[in-house]
């Protein structure tokens, strides 16, 4: 299976957390026990692809973290504990889809009891995986332990975006027509449905945050302009009128604006646009005569990632509205298509190692 487009969806649950085992800072250190061994291997794992903890020992850490079966197929016992001598701060069942799903949601209640971050190895991956020529979408748990094909189209798919509430992937496929269409599929009964299946290429379509509207690229018109319809890909109307070719958009977190590409000065770049009034700008990036493939951070307004062409491959880059300037995130092999997981801390993107294509 090769991966070719992410994006998650984070669900940390409605667990009420005490604020007495908040660490704070930008680090802590944990240790982790459990008296089978796959659970104590997996969440070292989860925890492992943080960057804000550090596993060590017992003896050494901050806080203890034990995980145990709840004695339910799909619950988790979780314990924190700290201090010489030992002190039990938190004891929680924490459910899940399976028990698996359990253990990496107890691992994001860790997260938020120590941090006072949102986790979000509880959460879900959308993407489009390659098998014997076929691509279709997929979708798997974070660190790919449960992987399910969702489509069986037959033909080329790509950008699945998931809806707000984890229920719904939208995506562009060939199916049928053998032209670009967009489509939405529910997860739990695999329906489908049509969105946009007017003349020309149907493509890039993404929910808004409150899920009430949908984003989307069509080119009916005769050239690739971004238009905004409702939630059932209805009463579209059209954001942008010119020449250029538009693509890629991606919501603002109060769902106020879009941030998308537009080729208009040449070479693609990056350009934002109201909803209310559709006044359009340019955002200065200042780092690549090609920018493409924007994503606005769901937590922080001020960051947008993006592709950026530097060095004669392709890198992933930020930038930030506030400090009005852009900066390099990867390096080496080149990198494409960011997609922010659900704390706004963290990315997802495909890294290009000549015919092999991977998430990191």
């Amino acid at each position: 299976m090769i991966p070719l487009f992410s994006e998650v969806f984070g669900q940390s649950g409605t667990i009420q957390l005490p604020d007495l085992i908040r660490a704070g800072g930008d680090r802590v250190a944990l240790s982790v026990a459990s008296s089978k061994a796959n659970t104590q291997t997996l969440a070292q794992r989860a925890f492992a692809l943080h960057g804000g903890i550090t596993l060590t020992s017992a003896a050494n850490a901050a806080f203890v973290v034990r995980i145990e079966p709840a004695g339910a197929d799909d619950a988790a016992l979780l314990t924190i504990g700290s201090g010489n001598p030992y002190k039990e701060q938190l004891r929680r069942t924490v459910p899940g889809t399976d028990y698996e799903n359990s253990v990496l949601r107890a691992c994001d209640l860790v997260v938020e009891s120590t941090l006072g971050l949102e986790g979000f190895f509880g959460g879900k991956l959308a993407f489009v995986g390659k098998q014997r020529k076929i691509s279709e979408i997929y979708v798997s748990d974070l660190l790919f332990r449960q992987v399910r094909p969702l489509t069986a189209d037959r033909a080329l798919v790509i950008g699945p975006r998931w809806s707000p509430n984890g229920k719904r992937l939208l995506y562009t496929t060939y199916y049928k027509t053998g032209f670009p269409d967009i489509y939405s599929i529910n997860l739990s009964t695999g329906r489908r449905e049509a969105i946009a299946t007017y003349r020309g290429t149907n493509s890039g379509g993404v929910f808004s945050p409150d899920g009430r509207q949908i984003a989307m690229v069509l080119s009916g018109s005769g050239n690739s302009e971004i238009y905004v319809s409702d939630a059932k890909g209805k009463k579209a109307r059209r954001l942008t009128t010119n020449r250029s070719l538009e693509a890629s958009p991606s919501w603002s977190p109060d769902g106020k604006q879009l941030v998308y590409t537009s080729d208009g000065p040449g070479k693609p770049q990056l350009f934002t646009i109201s909803l209310e009034d559709g006044s359009s700008r340019r955002i200065p990036t200042n780092i690549s005569s090609y920018c493409s493939e924007p994503a606005w951070n769901p937590k922080n307004p001020n960051q947008i990632a993006f592709t950026a062409s530097i060095g004669g491959g392709f890198q992933i880059a930020l930038y930030d509205f506030q400090a009005r300037s852009s900066r390099q995130l990867t390096q080496g092999a080149s990198s494409v298509e960011p997609a922010w997981l659900n704390d706004g801390r963290h990315l997802v993107f495909t890294r290009r190692e000549g015919d092999r294509q991977r998430l990191m």
